[in-house]
């Protein structure tokens, strides 16, 4: 007989992270996977030292080419899935179980309660209710695209649940360039092969754009400072996707990116 539920987590180079994810984890089910995306830190030590079990592939540079194999390890009716600096609270463990009893939908959208430093929730700018597919009911999921930000496809009708995911985000930003620089390559590819004009002015346009909508339309700077550094912050990241586009329609390749 199969398990009611399984809690999947998604871990790469998480070892500040892990401990505390399974156990929020553990306020849902106690049938808790951690798949190790090639971590070079103690993410899976510490991991293991939680009791959980703990499954392994190779690196990817984004999370979505992993989830469907994440999901296919679940040995239950329910599989739950979340990212390493996201948490579980009291109040969406009891709502999860609920909905799963009464056995109406297929799956659910949660809002996601974005945290920066894991300390000042951004109300504004965009970030919020922020829904995300993470409780998927197994027999009806089909597959999830490997293409960066993509979504799953499933089987039957879906609702959303009130209570969100807790992820502590950004603060660190030498990481968030980084991470920057890999997400908005990935993205300017996507861009070129879908042959899409980019011009000198396309820069300027994408920056204040971008800024207008999250500062200005979605209210950025009511959150303050943060609100305000993280909507200047979503601006640069579109442009540079743009920036990196032109160079490779005009210059192809005139260096690489980790």
């Amino acid at each position: 007989m199969k398990k009611n539920l399984s809690v999947v987590i998604f871990a790469h180079n998480d070892e500040k992270n892990i401990q505390e994810c399974v156990k929020s984890a553990r306020l849902l089910s106690n049938n808790i996977f951690v798949l190790d995306i090639t971590s070079s830190d103690n993410t899976v030590k510490i991991a293991q030292k939680q009791k959980v079990i703990v499954k392994h592939t190779e690196y990817v540079k984004y999370v979505e080419p992993t989830r469907e194999i994440g999901i296919n390890y679940a040995d239950s009716e329910w599989v739950f899935i979340i990212d390493a600096d996201e948490r579980i609270t009291n109040e969406l463990a009891f709502e999860i179980k609920k909905v799963i009893n009464e056995n109406k939908f297929s799956y659910f959208y949660i809002p996601r309660k974005n945290l920066f430093e894991g300390i000042k929730w951004l109300k504004h700018g965009g970030w919020w209710p922020d829904y995300q597919i993470r409780l998927i009911k197994k027999d009806c999921f089909v597959k999830w695209p490997k293409e960066i930000h993509s979504a799953p496809i499933i089987n039957g009708s879906y609702s959303k649940l009130k209570n969100p995911i807790l992820h502590a985000f950004h603060g660190d930003f030498e990481k968030m360039v980084k991470k920057t620089l890999i997400f908005e390559d990935i993205e300017s590819e996507l861009l070129l092969k879908a042959d899409k004009k980019v011009y000198i002015f396309t820069f300027f346009r994408k920056f204040y754009g971008e800024l207008f909508r999250r500062l200005i339309k979605n209210l950025g700077f009511l959150d303050g400072s943060i609100g305000i550094i993280e909507s200047i912050y979503q601006a640069f990241s579109k442009t540079i996707t743009y920036l990196l586009l032109y160079e490779k329609k005009n210059y192809r390749a005139l260096r690489s990116l980790p």
